[in-house]
C-alpha cells in the first residue's frame, strides 16, 4: 500500500483513484466533518442570498408601482393590480428558491445540533442515528417541506407585509376620486357605487374586480397560516 503511485500496476492505480480512501482515524473523520460543514455551509448561504435577492426585487417592484400609482392624479388603479401580480410571482420563485435552502440548512443544522453542540455541550442522551439520516440524504436527496408550505412561510414573514400595503393603497386609489381623475372635484368618494365604478378594469366591471381581489386576499389570509410553527420547533427561533 505504501509503493510509489508510478511503480504500481495500471490495474492498482485504476482501483486506487476510482475508490478514494475513507478516514482511518478519529483526526482524518473529524477533518471530513469539519470541511463538510464548511461546503454545506457554503451551498446553504448562497441560497441564501437568492431568497434575499428575491425578496429586494419584490420590495423594489412594490416601491416603483406605488410611486407610479400614487404620485399622478391621472395614473390607473390597475397598476396596483399588475404589482399585486408580480409580487405573487416573485413569491413563486422564491418559495421555490426556500425549498432548496432548507434543505442544506437541515444539513447543517443536523451536524450542528448531533456533532458540535454535543462537543460544547453534551448531554446524556444523543441520538445516534443523525449520522445514518445524514448519510441517507446525501444518497437520494429529498425536500423536507412541500412548495405549498414554502409559500406559506415566506409569505407569512415577508410577502404579507407588502400584499397588505398593496391593498391599502389601492383601496385608497379607487376610494379617492381626485387621484382618478385631476378633473373631479370630490376628494374621497361618497357612495359604494362610486367605489364600484372606479375600480373597474378595462372590460372588466368594479363588481368583478372587487370580487376577484377579495377571493385573492382571502387565499393569501389562508396560505399565511398553513405552515403552522413546525418549522420553529425544529430549528428553534432562530430561523428564515
Amino acid at each position: 500500500m505504501n509503493e510509489p503511485l508510478e511503480q504500481l500496476p495500471v490495474s492498482d492505480t485504476a482501483t486506487r483513484w476510482s475508490v478514494p480512501p475513507f478516514p482511518a482515524t478519529s483526526a482524518e473523520y473529524i477533518t471530513v466533518l469539519a470541511h463538510y460543514h464548511r461546503a454545506e455551509m457554503g451551498r446553504m448561504a448562497g441560497w441564501r442570498d437568492r431568497i434575499d435577492r428575491t425578496t429586494n426585487w419584490a420590495i423594489t417592484g412594490v416601491a416603483a408601482m406605488l410611486s407610479l400609482s400614487l404620485s399622478s392624479p391621472t395614473s390607473h388603479h390597475g397598476v396596483l393590480l399588475f404589482a399585486m401580480v408580480l409580487v405573487q410571482l416573485l413569491l413563486i420563485i422564491e418559495a421555490r428558491r426556500y425549498r432548496f435552502f432548507d434543505v442544506y440548512r437541515g444539513r447543517v443544522r443536523r451536524l450542528e445540533k448531533h456533532y458540535f453542540a454535543q462537543v460544547f455541550a453534551p448531554l446524556p442522551e444523543l441520538d445516534s442515528d443523525w449520522a445514518r439520516l445524514l448519510g441517507q440524504d446525501l444518497r437520494k436527496p429529498q425536500f423536507l417541506i412541500s412548495i405549498r408550505a414554502a409559500m406559506s412561510r415566506r409569505l407569512r414573514r415577508n410577502y404579507l407585509w407588502m400584499f397588505v400595503v398593496l391593498l391599502l393603497a389601492w383601496i385608497l386609489k379607487i376610494s379617492t376620486p381626485k387621484l382618478q381623475d385631476d378633473g373631479v372635484a370630490l376628494d374621497v368618494a361618497r357612495s359604494l357605487h362610486e367605489i364600484v365604478a372606479n375600480a373597474a378594469f378595462g372590460p372588466l366591471p368594479g363588481w368583478a374586480v372587487l370580487l376577484g381581489v377579495i377571493a385573492f386576499y382571502c387565499w393569501l389570509a389562508y396560505a399565511a397560516v398553513l405552515a403552522g410553527d413546525a418549522d420553529k420547533k425544529e430549528h428553534g427561533e432562530v430561523h428564515v
